[in-house]
């Protein structure tokens, strides 16, 4: 039964009318927003509060209005089920953690990323115009770092790799180097899913298109392995949801443009050609300690869910326990350097492995929820036809790649919720999407 809310209490400006109807306006400005620099920031403060922040908790602010009005989001038994498990899960470690207090923020992260947000995306995606406009935000903002990122690599004036300032970073410092090539690498995504589903030879179908042939540029000059492995993953998924044929095809044709680009133009060759060689380097004298430093963490972190395996350590734990468990070989931080910061050292706060995170702050318990809820989004993208599948699976493929090198944390991490919206939305519908 609806509510009955004062009359007084009905009164919307034009602006809030506007959202109620159309609220993927406040999907694409959470998207837009995470390109506003913040400056730099304490990588070891308890809690980062963003524009892209403020924009998603509107987003929710609008679902929770939508609710008091009556209307219920169209989240669907399953996803429903799926997302409970993950709320119950965060709870029951939170409840069990080494320190509770700490973990609350951790616990009220993890809601808002997990579940709020991406159940007010599905409230929000209504019909096909709403997953366009929130697309179209990935793309916008994807073009905007790319060309901050491809004029740093090109002027000498981004992050320091190897002692040279070319690191491609955007607008989100050399603090934040992931997140960069993780916006291009969701434009680069949403601009190939929309330009195959425009018509052949039309100037849209051209354009996007284009655009993401320009996005791959400064994807490669990020030095992100994590990026690009994940981007790869996502782009052969979309194209086989979206044709078999014409991916074998593209395929094909990538593979010789990147052997045009990077050997024949030397765009970006030999940093990118060491950065693929380095994945592997983790003893011997070419040894690459970042690479080192991840494996380590991961066995840390294997190392406390050891000693907290059922609900883990509880969330924000994990920098708490690493001296105790890391491998004594564990460096203290990594390197970061650029003209506004100089050369700092970032700590290493968490094991970089979302699948690791979990399972050493959340444990058996966690880890069933979350790949319970991952492994039924990408059965449900993979497996249900339509336009927005392409799209839908290539993004989520994305995420859960990249999710074997990163977790969450940063500017972006709001556009992993905005993804796992459109994923649910799409392959667990509460009825027939429009």
């Amino acid at each position: 039964m609806a509510l009955s809310l004062p009359a007084a209490g009905l009164r919307l400006t034009r602006w809030q009318t506007a959202l109620l109807r159309r609220p993927s306006l406040l999907a694409a400005a959470t998207v837009l927003l995470v390109c506003v620099p913040t400056g730099e920031k304490d990588v070891a403060a308890a809690v980062h509060v963003t524009a892209a922040d403020l924009a998603s908790l509107a987003l929710v602010g609008v679902l929770a209005l939508d609710l008091l009005r009556g209307r219920r989001p169209a989240v669907g038994r399953t996803a429903a089920l799926l997302l409970g498990a993950v709320t119950v899960a965060a709870a029951a470690a939170t409840v069990t953690s080494i320190d509770p207090s700490t973990s609350q923020t951790g616990f009220v992260r993890l809601v808002q990323i997990f579940v709020l947000v991406p159940v007010a995306v599905v409230a929000a995606l209504r019909d096909r115009t709403d997953l366009r406009l929130v697309l179209g935000a990935f793309v916008l903002a994807a073009l905007i770092e790319g060309a901050v990122g491809a004029d740093q690599y090109l002027t000498g004036t981004g992050a320091s790799y190897t002692g040279e300032p070319i690191r491609a970073v955007g607008t989100f410092g050399a603090l934040d180097v992931m997140a960069m090539s993780g916006v291009v690498s969701f434009g680069l995504l949403a601009a190939l899913a929309l330009g195959l589903a425009e018509r052949p030879g039309s100037w849209a179908r051209r354009g996007l298109l284009a655009a993401a042939a320009f996005l791959a540029f400064p994807l490669a000059v990020s030095f992100s392995r994590g990026s690009w492995i994940a981007t790869a993953v996502g782009v052969t998924a979309l194209l086989v949801k979206a044709d078999l044929r014409l991916a074998l095809r593209w395929a094909g044709l990538g593979a010789a443009a990147a052997v045009v680009a990077i050997g024949g133009l030397g765009l970006g060759g030999g940093g990118v050609t060491e950065r693929l060689d380095s994945i592997g380097s983790v003893s011997g004298g070419n040894e690459d300690h970042s690479v080192s430093d991840r494996y380590d963490l991961w066995t840390t972190a294997r190392a406390i869910w050891a000693d907290h395996p059922v609900t883990g350590a509880g969330p924000k734990s994990f920098q708490q326990l690493r001296d105790s468990h890391a491998p004594l070989r564990l460096s203290s931080g990594s390197d970061a350097a650029d003209s506004t910061i100089g050369f700092t050292r970032e700590p290493l706060l968490s094991p970089h492995n979302m699948y690791f995170l979990v399972l050493s702050e959340q444990g058996l318990v966690g880890a069933v929820a979350y790949l319970g809820f991952f492994l039924a989004l990408l059965i449900g993208a993979a497996r249900r036809p339509g336009s927005a599948g392409p799209a839908a699976l290539g993004l989520l493929c994305w995420v859960l790649v990249d999710f074997l090198y990163a977790d969450i944390g940063g500017t972006t991490t709001v556009l992993t919720s905005v993804i796992l919206g459109v994923a649910t939305w799409w392959a667990l519908p509460a009825g027939e999407a429009p």
